[in-house]
């Protein structure tokens, strides 16, 4: 039985390389090492900085990064050059949205960040370096010509959302930095990333109808959904990222948005994450975020506070009912879409080891749903809510 499993894993690996080489080789074939040394470079500092603040902040790395961002290029995205063991990528896009309006939406104590990252995060929940509860700014102070940089450490507990090729997801700690800049009269947020240690098992997730949706069932099961790979226990070994988010030179009302991304992920200790990986992964968040933010259903800062304050302040018997019903619902679907056996399937994962954070941060998702015209199962419960939070 050990030869069979050992011969398995064989097949299953060749098998993903083969998938994942090709796709490699045409990307990085875009990719010159001697044009983008300086930005891995410039990366990696900051990522360092990030990692551990006692090094200090070495603000021409932010000017290579935003320079490089702001540049007409062929490519917007390709694969960079492998740093600390981890293959990467880059990827940028445009939203047509004001830098004010961006933060307030994207960075807000009281907006969960998955509100803005709907495919990509379950969840995200802040503290500082000491463990102790700590949230982002509600109202961000722009940078003034020649001010000195903004900059806040932290940590965040995280968990994605299901891969659409492997159904997996994972929870995982990352260190945070945000280094808020004025760079030749426009503003600039650069957001940096450090997995610390591995993540969880992967476990098994679904996503139930499209994923343009973002409506999933998660499992709490460790292993693969899909078929053949249902027995891997997975983990993202590291990851981390530099995110650029600056005022386009072409409009006030125009954000240029370039991400910098490494990871490695897999089983058995060996990685299986390509820099065409990364780059579906930074595709599947930069639609849904332009989809969000360019609505013109999309509430109003102050609207979607006024949701999550009513939420947080909700009593805990009340959020729990309303989150039971949302969990209740995917299963039911997962199960009727053939997602989930029935011979196997219990009730919904357990809420003893939910927090009221991540019930509210998960809810806001759904009260989004409900304001941007898309389904949702908890629509009744929401309708509870003020009047004046769906206007």
């Amino acid at each position: 039985m050990k030869q069979i499993n050992y011969y398995r894993w064989i097949l299953v690996s060749v098998v993903l390389a083969l998938l994942f080489i090709t796709p490699y080789l045409t990307i990085a074939a875009h990719c010159s090492t001697d044009s983008h040394t300086s930005i891995n470079e410039a990366a990696m500092r900051l990522v360092k900085f990030c990692n551990d603040p006692k090094v200090g902040l070495d603000e021409r790395d932010v000017a290579t990064l935003v320079d490089y961002v702001q540049s007409p290029k062929q490519n917007r995205e390709h694969a960079l050059l492998e740093s600390q063991g981890c293959p990467g990528a880059y990827q940028e896009f445009d939203t047509k949205i004001s830098f004010s309006r961006f933060m307030a939406y994207s960075y807000n104590s009281l907006i969960p960040s998955a509100v803005t990252r709907p495919s990509s995060m379950r969840y995200s929940l802040w503290s500082d370096l000491q463990g102790k509860f700590q949230k982002l700014p509600s109202n961000w102070k722009l940078i003034p010509p020649a001010g000195a940089p903004l900059i806040l450490h932290g940590l965040q507990h995280n968990s994605n959302t299901p891969d659409p090729t492997t159904g997996l997801y994972y929870k995982y700690d990352v260190k945070r930095t945000f280094i808020l800049v004025n760079y030749k009269g426009r503003q600039v947020l650069i957001s940096v990333s450090k997995q610390i240690g591995e993540s969880n098992v992967g476990e098994k997730g679904y996503i139930l109808g499209s994923d343009s949706e973002w409506n999933y069932y998660y499992s709490g099961e460790p292993g693969s959904a899909k078929a053949g790979l249902g027995w891997v226990k997975s983990y993202i070994y590291d990851f981390f990222s530099v995110g650029v988010y600056m005022e386009s030179s072409i409009s006030p009302v125009m954000m240029r948005n370039g991400v910098f991304q490494w990871i490695s992920a897999g089983w058995s200790g060996i990685n299986f994450v390509q820099p065409n990986n990364i780059i579906a992964g930074m595709k599947r968040f930069a639609r849904d975020n332009r989809m969000i933010l360019e609505s013109p259903r999309l509430p109003a800062p102050n609207q979607m506070i006024s949701t999550y304050q009513w939420l947080s302040n909700m009593p805990i018997n009340d959020l729990t009912k309303i989150y039971s019903a949302m969990q209740q619902a995917r299963w039911s679907e997962a199960l009727q879409l053939g997602k989930i056996s029935g011979s196997k399937a219990d009730n919904p994962a357990s809420l003893v080891k939910t927090s009221k954070d991540q019930m509210v941060a998960e809810l806001m998702l759904e009260y989004l749903k409900l304001a941007l015209g898309k389904p949702t199962p908890v629509g009744k419960q929401f309708s509870l809510m003020p009047p004046d939070s769906l206007r």
